[in-house]
């Protein structure tokens, strides 16, 4: 009983929505090898920690020894989720759909266990679902009040914006998978209940027992504001090399840390508590970057981080930049990858976070410098300079 009471906390650890614990419980107690869904839209090819967050949850029911199912939504990618979008997501063709499904299957190793994880792809059994009466019946025990009942939909209409029949479909064929897998338990965001609760309803109505439904909540970004995304650079991505994600990791609030060691990794909170803050921080990056990279490359960036920021050294492998007579510090900036546009270096330099030999670059104009400078962008990017 000691060991179930375990799982169930170790499982509901973090979760925004758990339906319902009494049948998690039931499903563990009957020593089956439970299937553990998760779908996935490969709508982009890069990963965050935003996205590990499900995945390591889904990581936890294979640590207990139950089966992962990783769902690539190739069928349902041609759609788009509008889950907590205020517009029709764009759809995408299929080769872009299979090229990111890729690269996405490649990173989710990295946090899921490959030998206990089926990969299926769910026009495997929606293609066939779409060109028969099985939809027309499966939507038959469907109200169109049900259908409306998103959040996110209702938030639509009433500014007057556009909600398609095939967003409203979505849901269908998101549940549609649970009923053809046979989905014991689905994880997903808390942006995605309506769609989980869905698989359940149509595993009743096909006679099946209802899966469990759990959602993690939207990891908050650096900036400690918006959810971590790309688009908002705020990300720290699974792909990041071992020292950037180190460092971002450290950039992270106190108050965030907490939420991050919750959400991210299984370490007792108390014990957590108990650190000093900047240990505790720097335990964290450890954490991630060896379980992203290796414990060598973790070593090494937190040996790098307190060189840099710890005893104001600078890195010793630093990447060199050839910098054209009467270039600007933006396009500097930008040809060594520190900034993507000119607004957005121009914005780094109005900020106070440009230096040339520790000497703040007031405002943008012509490049002046030595050969062997140092151009240092934010707290964690150094270049040196040459002619």
């Amino acid at each position: 009983m000691a060991d179930l009471e375990q799982a169930i906390k170790l499982l509901t650890r973090g979760c925004v929505d758990v339906v319902s614990k009494e049948e998690l419980e039931n499903k563990l107690k009957s020593g089956r090898t439970l299937k553990v869904k998760l779908g996935c839209d490969p709508t982009s090819s890069d990963l965050h920690l935003g996205h590990s967050v499900v995945l390591s949850k889904l990581r936890q029911f294979q640590d207990l020894g139950h089966t992962a199912v990783l769902v690539i939504g190739d069928f349902t990618a041609g759609i788009g989720d509008p889950s907590g979008r205020n517009s029709t997501r764009p759809q995408l063709d299929r080769e872009q759909i299979l090229q990111n499904a890729k690269t996405y299957t490649e990173q989710v190793f990295k946090v899921l266990d490959k030998e206990k994880t089926e990969v299926v792809f769910n026009s495997t059994w929606l293609d066939p679902f779409v060109k028969t009466k099985e939809l027309l019946l499966t939507l038959s025990k469907i109200t169109v009040r049900q259908g409306l009942e998103r959040e996110d939909f209702k938030k639509r209409m009433a500014a007057g914006d556009p909600v398609s029949i095939l967003e409203i479909l979505y849901s269908v064929f998101q549940g549609q998978d649970s009923v053809a897998l046979k989905a014991d338990v689905e994880l997903g965001g808390t942006d995605q209940i309506f769609n989980l609760l869905v698989g359940r309803q149509l595993q009743k109505n096909a006679g099946q027992e209802a899966q469990v439904v759990l959602t993690t909540p939207l990891l908050v970004g650096t900036d400690g504001v918006k959810k971590m995304s790309k688009s908002y650079n705020n990300y720290i991505g699974l792909n990041d090399p071992a020292e950037e994600m180190f460092g971002k990791a450290m950039s992270i609030s106190d108050e965030m840390m907490y939420m991050y060691y919750e959400l991210l990794t299984s370490e007792d909170m108390d014990k957590v508590k108990a650190m000093h803050p900047m240990e505790a921080k720097k335990s964290l990056a450890k954490i991630l970057v060896t379980r992203f990279h290796n414990a060598e490359a973790a070593e090494a960036a937190l040996n790098n981080f307190e060189k840099v920021f710890s005893k104001k050294e600078k890195p010793a492998d630093m990447s060199k930049i050839t910098v054209a007579e009467g270039e600007s510090v933006s396009s500097v900036i930008i040809k060594a990858g520190a900034a993507k546009s000119k607004n957005e270096a121009r914005r780094l330099i109005d900020g106070g976070a440009v230096k040339i030999n520790d000497v703040k670059v007031e405002s943008d104009g012509v490049c002046q410098f030595e050969t062997g400078n140092i151009l240092q962008v934010g707290r964690r990017h150094f270049f040196e300079l040459n002619k």
